[in-house]
């Protein structure tokens, strides 16, 4: 189905793939790239490669062996080393520590598809010894620099109803794109979750989703979808824990710092992918057909930003903002020290400064992006 590719935001940085010494850990979810990414960045790398995956019984075995004769006899004669699936060997940050220990010359690769599995294997044997990247769903700052700004506007309601996952943003017919979503829904989203987790029921996750689709922008009770579910406060909590290591789903707290009336204790979740998620609630309708625009267009831009935020490497704490007597703030970036607020309006009403946030933080920045400056606030 993808016709087209679109120059991802790594290729300008080949120095962070290829260092000696150091492992290059890429994290995303699955069918994002990853694996064709680092294919095309390794495809004129001179020297010798060895390219395997983690379902590779035979690497499995000798990389979890642990055993520095078998590395050798195995890998010495190798300049590049680039491992795909690789939460899928056991102990496998251990035989990475070995590997880059013994052969500091050499560069190694590796990819993951689940954060959960993958960082705890690798996280502290590979300490000081690793680059983690994460490569999301195609970004607003990856399409520009080949569309433009009139082609991001122009195709604005398409990425804001079926995402910007490679294939079903590159194709051009309708039908593929929903078949593409329903397909990576049903057979990819879970699959890290299902098969590392014993999850006793797994048509809970898909309740929890549908759930929380419709509720992006406000606050999620546990206990409330604890009781929709049947299910327990403690496995929704699990539950929503994995599904954002799974990289499905993203929390976020809530801000304070001066007032008692502001709301800290509950959390909102955003989708990775507006096209997931809509394919969660099975609606692909077009905006003119829909009473979510609003959500749409907050999930859009705040996973976006964070996706900006991430390639630029700009690096803050984010929180949504809400008050009990109702007045809220979308989206609150704490930038060294300093307040950036922003609020999401799909439609391009004139929007103030909630009073109680102007009183509380009187230095910190405020804005409203909408259809008309959504470009500039992600580029």
């Amino acid at each position: 189905m993808r016709s087209k590719w679109y120059k991802r935001y790594l290729e300008e940085q080949p120095d962070k793939i290829f260092q000696k010494g150091k492992v290059f850990v890429l994290y995303g979810p699955r069918r994002v790239g990853k694996t064709e990414l680092l294919k095309k960045l390794i495809a004129p790398f001179e020297g010798s490669i060895y390219a395997g995956t983690g379902d590779n019984m035979e690497l499995r075995d000798i990389l979890s062996s642990q055993k520095l004769s078998q590395l050798d006899l195995n890998f010495k004669s190798y300049d590049l080393i680039f491992i795909d699936e690789a939460q899928r060997i056991p102990q496998v940050g251990l035989a990475l520590k070995l590997l880059i220990d013994h052969f500091p010359d050499k560069t190694i690769i590796v990819t993951g598809s689940s954060s959960f599995d993958l960082s705890n294997k690798i996280g502290e044997p590979l300490t000081g010894r690793s680059t983690t990247r994460i490569l999301y769903p195609l970004s607003i700052n990856e399409l520009f620099p080949e569309t433009g700004g009139m082609k991001i506007r122009e195709q604005l309601e398409n990425l804001i109803i079926f995402g910007s996952y490679p294939e079903a943003l590159t194709s051009e017919d309708i039908n593929e794109k929903t078949e593409y979503l329903y397909a990576l829904r049903d057979s990819y989203l879970f699959k890290d979750i299902l098969e590392l987790e014993n999850i006793k029921n797994p048509s809970k996750i898909t309740d929890l989703l549908k759930l929380l689709a419709f509720q992006i922008g406000h606050e999620v009770s546990m206990t409330e979808l604890g009781n929709n579910l049947g299910i327990a406060k403690q496995s929704v909590e699990r539950y929503l824990d994995l599904l954002e290591k799974a990289f499905v789903i993203k929390k976020v707290g809530g801000f304070s710092r001066n007032l008692r009336k502001e709301v800290v204790k509950s959390s909102r979740y955003y989708f990775w992918d507006n096209g997931v998620r809509n394919a969660i609630i099975n609606n692909f309708a077009p905006l003119s057909q829909r009473n979510d625009h609003g959500m749409l267009w907050e999930n859009f831009l705040f996973m976006e930003r964070i996706k900006t935020r991430h390639y630029k490497r700009i690096f803050a704490n984010d929180y949504f903002w809400r008050t009990y007597d109702q007045q809220e703030i979308d989206l609150i970036e704490e930038r060294d020290g300093k307040l950036y607020a922003y609020e999401f309006k799909f439609s391009p009403k004139k929007t103030r400064i909630p009073k109680a946030w102007e009183k509380a933080y009187p230095h910190a920045e405020f804005q409203v992006i909408t259809k008309d400056n959504f470009i500039q606030f992600l580029i």
